[in-house]
């Protein structure tokens, strides 16, 4: 039997490599599914700043929305913020007229009867040689009697004295006012020959002071008090937003918004409230002071003396706002972070 003969193959035709069936290399396998990518941290910082300003402007515009109910709101933190700003103020004027009256704080030094003007010319300057003096004024027995008549008013009753019964005085402006210190010299001075008597009065000092004391006392505790109430108002107010945007809450921690970011909103909204609260207050301030600058200055001028009522300065302003704006932002705080722990997104 003949072997078959081997078929032949076409002119022109190339030869195929024989498919391998092989599975490919585990290298040049191809990836698929999802890959991981990692995000710039300078792309991460320019979505939280577009985050922010976005909450902020919508914030903004939710309280533009209801102007009434919310202007109200910041009524109300405006009252609470203008009484212990306007106590602080009268503070102040208390506090420059305390400067006036250190300055005015003096002893005044007696000398004997038996003083002539030779003998009052060296005590005086044996008082100025003194480290804690810082100036003197030497008064005569005629000046002391002068002044006398002129502010009691009795020059007729005061005419007929057969001898003036003043000693020569020297009024004494001492370097600290401290009534230790003010003692301390006067002992000093006291030791002096021919010095009579060392008057120390400095009863009416400590009083101002210990008013002064008191009212900066009474304006921390005010101040306190209506901060509180501050706080309080906001997160009532907040917490009523919170509950109208319960739902809207859930179903942004369902798909998995952290804690911050679904506060950040209401933080605004609590931050705007205390700045439009702050504005309305340095508003009721100004109209308050132009409303009894007036009257004021004229009872002053009705004693001889001008005074003006303080102002808020630029400073003054900015403290204010900014105390205005971080109690609003920490109501704000406080109220979203008690009612975040309470929601359960299903």
């Amino acid at each position: 039997m003949r072997p078959s003969a081997t078929p032949k193959r076409p002119k022109g035709a190339a030869l195929k490599a024989p498919r391998s069936t092989a599975k490919p290399s585990a290298d040049r396998a191809p990836q698929r599914g999802a890959r991981s990518q990692q995000t710039r941290f300078s792309s991460r910082l320019r979505a939280w700043g577009r985050h922010h300003r976005s909450m902020a402007w919508d914030s903004f515009y939710r309280l533009v929305r209801y102007p009434l109910g919310n202007l109200l709101t910041m009524l109300a933190i405006a009252i609470a913020l203008v009484l212990p700003a306007a106590l602080w103020l009268t503070l102040d004027s208390a506090r420059l007229l305390d400067a006036e009256l250190d300055e005015s704080a003096t002893l005044t030094v007696y000398l004997a009867l038996s003083a002539d003007d030779a003998q009052a010319q060296r005590i005086e300057e044996a008082v100025n040689a003194e480290p804690s003096v810082l100036g003197t004024q030497l008064i005569s027995a005629e000046q002391g009697m002068a002044e006398f008549q002129q502010s009691l008013g009795l020059d007729d009753a005061l005419a007929g004295l057969e001898s003036n019964p003043l000693p020569i005085s020297i009024v004494v402006r001492p370097e600290s006012i401290e009534p230790a210190a003010m003692q301390q010299l006067a002992s000093t001075l006291e030791a002096l020959s021919g010095v009579d008597e060392v008057r120390v009065d400095l009863a009416w000092v400590e009083r101002l002071r210990n008013l002064a004391e008191l009212g900066r006392r009474v304006a921390l505790a005010l101040g306190a008090l209506f901060g509180l109430g501050v706080l309080l108002v906001v997160g009532n107010t907040i917490r009523l937003s919170v509950e109208s945007r319960r739902r809207e809450m859930e179903v942004v921690m369902l798909i998995g918004a952290t804690h911050a970011f679904v506060r950040r909103p209401f933080l605004y909204s609590g931050a705007w409230y205390g700045v439009g609260g702050g504005l309305l207050a340095l508003g009721l301030l100004g109209v308050g002071n132009h409303w009894l600058s007036l009257p004021v200055a004229a009872l002053a001028a009705s004693y001889g003396a001008s005074f003006s009522l303080p102002q808020l300065d630029v400073t003054g302003s900015t403290i204010l706002l900014s105390c205005s704006t971080l109690l609003g932002w920490l109501g704000a705080w406080l109220a979203v972070t008690r009612h975040l722990s309470s929601i359960r997104p299903k």
